[in-house]
Formats: C-alpha cells, structure tokens, sequence
C-alpha cells in the first residue's frame, strides 16, 4: 500500500468487496480498471455525457466525477447487476425490444439513468416538465410520464448515435407497466 492508498468497502451488485484504492481515483476507474467491470463506460470523463452513470446506494451518479473513497460503505449498482442471472430487468428488456441502441456505448448509462429516473418519479420527484403542461394537481402525487418528462430527466444522458426516439419509447413502455 502507498501513502494515498486507502482500503475501502464497498457492495457492488450485492456482493461485498474490500479494496485498496487510490484516494485520487474515481469510482469509474475503480469499477473498470481494478475490479474488471468494463460494462460502465468512460465516455467524456468530464461528467457531460452520462455514459458513466451507475447507482449508489439507489440514487444515480456519474461514476467519472465520484471519487471511491468518498463513497466507502456504499451500496453500487452497475449494469451488471441489473439483470437476475439470465433474466433481463424489464428496462434491458425493453431496450432490445424498442431497439434503443444502436452502437451501445452509451446503453449501460442509459439504463442505469432510467432505472433510477422511474424510481425518482415514482417517489414523487418533480421535474421543470411536470409544471410546463399546467397541470393543477402536481401536489396529488406522480401521474403517467410523458414523453417530454422522460426526455428531460434523461437529459444527461447523451446517444452519439441518436437512438433517443427508441430509448424513449423503452423507457415509456416500461414506466406504463
């Protein structure tokens, strides 16, 4: 161990993992580079195009801007643990379904992002979406996702091959059900 290590502990996709990290390094870099989960990808490594975005502790980060260490005893979801052994979340299955990827660079941040976008939403969250159709009843809770809603809460998350009408669709199709 050098001067800037630390030994954190994380679960990452429900298993629990010691590591020695970096005090500089970034959750990104841990997950691929030392713990060999390359499905979280580094797109921007400026935090600009979501690639990168993951769960901690149920709430969705840029994994390029988070330093590990700041997040020791933390709870990590990635797109691999999103599926149950062979059974894909509803979300990647809708993906494949509505073809919401093209090359699939940006696809494990999209889901990501979405999974925690519906569960923000089904918490009640608000967006600058729920006031611009004028509805009155905001206070009443979330209602249906439109699909401007889902385009702005997805905002973050860029698809250099512009599958975004299909990534949509996915997203839409899994929140209705």
């Amino acid at each position: 161990m050098t001067p800037t290590d630390h030994r954190i502990h994380l679960r990452i996709n429900g298993v629990g993992r010691d590591v020695d990290t970096d005090v500089r390094s970034t959750l990104l870099d841990l997950l691929r580079e030392r713990l060999g989960l390359t499905g979280t990808k580094k797109g921007c490594d400026h935090g600009l195009c979501g690639a990168c975005t993951v769960h901690v502790d149920d709430e969705r980060v840029l994994s390029c801007l988070t330093l590990a260490v700041s997040i020791d005893g933390a709870e990590v979801r990635t797109v691999e643990g999103l599926a149950d052994g062979e059974v894909l979340d509803p979300l990647q299955r809708a993906f494949v379904e509505r073809d919401g990827f093209q090359c699939g660079y940006c696809t494990s941040g999209q889901l990501c992002s979405a999974r925690a976008m519906l569960r923000e939403h089904a918490r009640g969250d608000l967006s600058a979406t729920t006031f611009d159709g004028g509805r009155e009843d905001v206070a009443d809770g979330p209602t249906c996702l439109s699909d401007n809603e889902i385009r702005e809460r997805m905002a973050g998350n860029i698809c250099r091959c512009g599958a975004y009408s299909n990534i949509v669709e996915a997203i839409a199709e899994v929140a209705r059900s």
